[in-house]
């Protein structure tokens, strides 16, 4: 099964090509359709190798001689094919979600925002699956490009544009810092592939400046991608104006993908003798998920624009993803990929009900919907359980991630618990103002909540579009079985004790060696962690219901936070220099 992992990258490219080239001669229906069909085959292979096992494919048979190669590899390990598999999973959804949305800009060629999903679909796969350091950098700039361009696609307006240009420099810088890493471990190295690298660096073991430079920038990279404070900026200004299509996934699995670029390069790369301590990139992860989750999240409580409410919850579920990697055991990684699943699928629904929002009322402001919703009661429970969800209800696949990641430090519960209340909390708030009509219409000052939305769609949805309230349905419906079905939390475990295995990864891609994943018990609910996540959920519900009573305004606490993200790319250049230099710090710190 080999020789069929390139598909899960070629496919979409030439559907993509396809559809560029005869886009204009198609109809629209058929246009779509080739979309459609293009993402389900390359998700069908996807689980077809997962559910085979570890797949490695050297292109063009460059393969390793004694250990070196120079050839391209890719390496399908359960992690990497369930990411690729979870990406085109969603990428399906989107395009049926999306099935005669919004009219495409360029008149006239139909195939144009289906070929820039697929291509899009083709980073994201390709970034999941493989072991050279080069092409991660490559697939990031793809996915980094088409994201630009999906994110401005309603290009004759002035705010999609600006959104799209901050995503772009940002993204760029993050990109160009990973190219310089990368460049400098081949200086050291002479090589590219993880596998290779990692065994040089592990030969000769000694830390120096140049390795720690060389962590420092391709992480940088990454963390941009996952939208981590200070990376984050870019990601609410991006969610506000992109088509709501493209945010499902650019929060449902892009940011996502930018938090295992960072837990890759660490095991593969740099967790053996000649790399980093692990205990440096402990406190580096554990001091910047914690500030990505606590920002996120006070962020998340105070905006009255749904979608950005929904982004900067993106932003502080990330910090979750990276507290539960800090630990660097299999256990924790487990949890993070489970709350990784859980979280796609109920954050994409949740984008997904607002557009049905947005197009029926041409507005995603919780104060001008307040009591607009009440006769869109489907969407209403949707957007209830979805809250739920992120709140970290039992049995949802985010509350299962969350009991098994907070597990290892006795204060690392109050964060999760914490954390998933606000933003589960802020969900249910615009549920009960927007669905319910409950309480007093918000209050705000905000400058960046305005009413000058636009529908997405023709004309507006009058009557609730099917394929749109099934796919929000479906997505909601896999974040549960996330955390309902053992076997799948028991294979996710098996997966995350190989990736965590940094000579058996170097084995298997230059040595061949096949073996079964180190064994090692199945995680599953304890009763900590369900009692946990209740309280969460519970929590939620009483800053929902304290905030309907009371109509809180926007506290002036939060105005110096608030100025923070000011919308100006030059202000995200700086944070992203000062990232760099934070990142170092946390790396460099002295021990002891």
């Amino acid at each position: 099964m080999d020789r069929f992992l390139p598909l899960v990258v070629a496919v979409p490219l030439l559907g993509a090509a396809l559809l560029v080239g005869a886009g204009r001669r198609m109809p629209r229906i058929v246009a779509e359709s080739v979309g459609c069909l293009c993402a389900a085959c390359t998700a069908g292979l996807a689980l077809v190798l997962l559910a085979r096992g570890t797949a490695v494919s050297w292109v063009g048979g460059w393969e390793p001689y004694h250990g070196h190669s120079v050839g391209i590899v890719l390496v399908g390990d359960r992690v990497g094919l369930g990411l690729a598999a979870l990406a085109s999973l969603l990428v399906t959804a989107v395009l049926v979600y999306s099935w005669h949305y919004f009219d495409e800009p360029p008149r006239g060629h139909a195939g144009a925002y289906p070929a820039l999903v697929l291509l899009f679909q083709a980073g994201m796969c390709g970034f999941a699956v493989t072991g050279d350091l080069f092409d991660a950098f490559v697939f990031f700039e793809l996915m980094g490009v088409v994201g630009y361009a999906l994110t401005g696609y309603r290009v004759e307006e002035a705010r999609p544009v600006q959104g799209a240009l901050a995503f772009g420099f940002v993204n760029s810088l993050g990109g160009y810092a990973s190219l310089l890493g990368v460049g400098l471990l081949y200086a050291r190295t002479g090589e590219l592939g993880m596998a290779q690298v990692g065994r040089q660096l592990d030969a000769a073991p000694r830390r120096d400046a140049l390795v720690v430079a060389a962590f420092v920038l391709v992480l940088t990279g990454f963390l941009v991608k996952a939208a981590a404070v200070p990376f984050h900026f870019w990601l609410p200004d991006a969610h506000a104006v992109a088509p709501t299509p493209v945010c499902m996934l650019l929060s449902g699995v892009m940011v996502e993908l930018g938090v295992y670029g960072a837990a890759r390069v660490h095991f593969t790369v740099f967790a053996g003798p000649g790399g980093v301590p692990a205990e440096d990139v402990r406190r580096l992860f554990l001091v910047l998920g914690v500030a990505t989750a606590l920002v996120g999240a006070a962020m998340c409580w105070q905006q009255r624009h749904v979608k950005r409410l929904l982004a900067f919850s993106t932003v502080s579920h990330t910090g979750l993803f990276l507290v539960g990697l800090a630990a660097g055991t299999a256990e924790s990684v487990s949890g993070a990929c489970l709350y990784v699943l859980g979280h796609a699928g109920a954050k994409a629904a949740l984008f997904a009900s607002t557009g049905v929002l947005l197009d029926r009322h041409g507005s995603v402001d919780e104060c001008e919907l307040h009591g607009r919703g009440r006769d869109m009661r489907g969407v209403g429970v949707l957007f209830a359980v979805g809250a739920f969800a992120l709140a970290g209800l039992p049995p949802f696949g985010t509350a299962l991630g969350k009991a098994l990641a907070e597990e290892h430090s006795p204060w690392l519960p109050v964060v999760f618990v914490l954390v998933s209340a606000v933003t589960g909390g802020a969900v249910l708030r615009v549920t009960a103002h927007v669905f319910l009509g409950a309480g007093q219409a918000p209050r705000t000052t905000q400058p960046e909540t305005r009413g000058d939305e636009e529908p997405e769609t023709e004309e507006p949805a009058w009557r609730l579009p099917r394929p749109m309230i099934a796919v929000a349905g479906l997505l909601l419906a896999g974040a549960l079985a996330v955390g309902a079905v053992p076997a799948l939390a028991e294979e996710v475990g098996a997966a995350a004790r190989a990736f965590t295995d940094h000579a058996g990864y170097a084995a298997v891609v230059l040595d061949g060696r096949r073996g079964a994943a180190p064994p090692g018990p199945a995680a599953w609910w304890t009763p900590t962690g369900a009692g946990l996540g209740l309280l969460s959920a519970a929590l939620a519900t009483g800053l929902a219901a304290l905030a309907v009573r009371r109509a809180l305004p926007t506290g002036r606490w939060s105005a110096p936070l608030r100025r923070l993200h000011s919308g100006h790319v030059g202000d995200y250049v700086v944070w992203t220099a000062a990232g760099i230099g934070l990142l170092s710090a946390l790396v460099l710190w002295p021990v002891g």
